[in-house]
């Protein structure tokens, strides 16, 4: 692994500045059972609705929200549907990472002037609560890059949602807080493209390397890059697969989501003990390591504050850097396809990404490939 001290043209101008993720919208097959998921499984709140009793003809989608994590899931209403297209194609997957930004306009024309696909111009949408501007370019796959632009908006979410205020009968928060990173998955030959794209399209840089010796097992082995936006708000790792025995996960990925799209998403907390304890509590699986793991981890990371015994009950990784350490847990996939899952993650001064956990992480996995078949 090579770590990159800071960002390599500090002294250059943001080009792009990005306030942080806005949302994660999902299209899905069914929204209003997706919305119970992440409502019951993991803690989010139903705020907010938009669909054909709002005035809007061609889908439903639910806001749900936690710490300053907002997911929309959407679902189509008809069969010939864009979205039911997406569905049928992928599975239930990401779309869009909206960014939030000062000017939509501006943002769209600066990465299209260094050769960004538009997806959709700048426009403006309005109700009675004000205007919010969005504009979209593509980025790998089909998943797509979102610009809003808020300012001049003080309702709930966008025009045309209306919001849910009754309380949430169903949402148990779990103490998540942010998003930390997004991963997405690539073609073997296609990371270093990407790499391109968000360093000359969007002025992201280099923040970590890892390579098929970093992230490797006995069968199997994969390739990543760090990119990080100017303030470092914003952090993508792009995966592509590398030669090994078996068939990788990032392989299996791409044949199951049929092409690259988002891997991962890691949700921050403050307390990763209690966090995954409700959220296990609330039924999402989590992979495990091997006992082993534990008896090794004093003497691999040092002294840490948390009580080891209860790291191994609940299967929470630990990794340490010379800044620091962090926690970190991987769910199962929460599809029938064996394509989108998450991280739960607490940084205790660690900035990296957990290279020590690799090893036992992806061994993990591959246990799991093996019982579906597809190692």
């Amino acid at each position: 692994m090579q770590i990159l001290a800071e960002r390599e043209n500090a002294s250059a101008k943001d080009f792009l500045p990005l306030q942080g993720t806005d949302h994660v919208e999902f299209y899905v097959g069914n929204a209003k059972q997706a919305a119970h998921y992440y409502r019951s499984a993991f803690g989010f709140r139903l705020t907010a609705y938009s669909g054909p009793e709002t005035g809007r003809r061609d889908r439903a989608a639910y806001l749900l929200e936690q710490g300053q994590i907002r997911f929309v899931v959407s679902t189509a209403i008809h069969p010939e549907d864009p979205i039911s297209r997406h569905v049928q194609r992928h599975g239930d997957g990401v779309k869009a990472i909206a960014l939030t930004v000062d000017d939509a306009e501006e943002a769209w024309r600066a990465t299209t002037k260094r050769g960004a696909k538009s997806v959709q111009e700048p426009t403006r949408i309005s109700d009675n609560d004000g205007e919010v501007k969005l504009a979209s370019i593509a980025t790998y796959g089909e998943t797509v890059h979102t610009f809003v632009e808020r300012r001049q908006y003080r309702g709930v979410f966008l025009p045309g949602y209306v919001p849910v205020n009754k309380r949430d009968r169903v949402s148990r928060p779990a103490g998540l807080l942010h998003i930390d990173h997004m991963v997405g998955n690539v073609a073997l030959g296609d990371m270093n493209r990407y790499v391109e794209f968000y360093r000359n399209v969007m002025g992201f840089d280099l923040y970590q390397t890892f390579d098929d010796k970093d992230i490797s097992t006995e069968y199997s082995a994969l390739m990543s890059k760090v990119m990080s936006n100017g303030n470092g708000r914003i952090k993508f790792p792009i995966n592509e697969p590398a030669e090994g025995k078996r068939k990788s996960q990032i392989e299996e990925y791409l044949e199951f989501y049929d092409g690259p799209g988002v891997q991962h998403i890691a949700m921050a907390t403050d307390d990763i003990i209690g966090t995954v304890t409700r959220l296990h509590d609330q039924g999402v699986d989590f992979l495990r390591v091997p006992a082993t793991y534990y008896t090794e981890l004093a003497g691999r990371v040092g002294t840490i504050d948390e009580p080891v015994e209860t790291l191994a009950q609940l299967g929470i990784l630990v990794d340490r850097d010379d800044e620091g350490y962090m926690l970190q847990i991987f769910t199962k996939p929460v599809e029938d396809r064996p394509t989108l899952f998450y991280e739960i993650i607490q940084r205790k001064g660690s900035r990296s990404f957990g290279k020590g956990n690799f090893k036992a992480l992806f061994e993990a996995i591959e246990r799991e490939q093996a019982l579906r078949g597809n190692l």
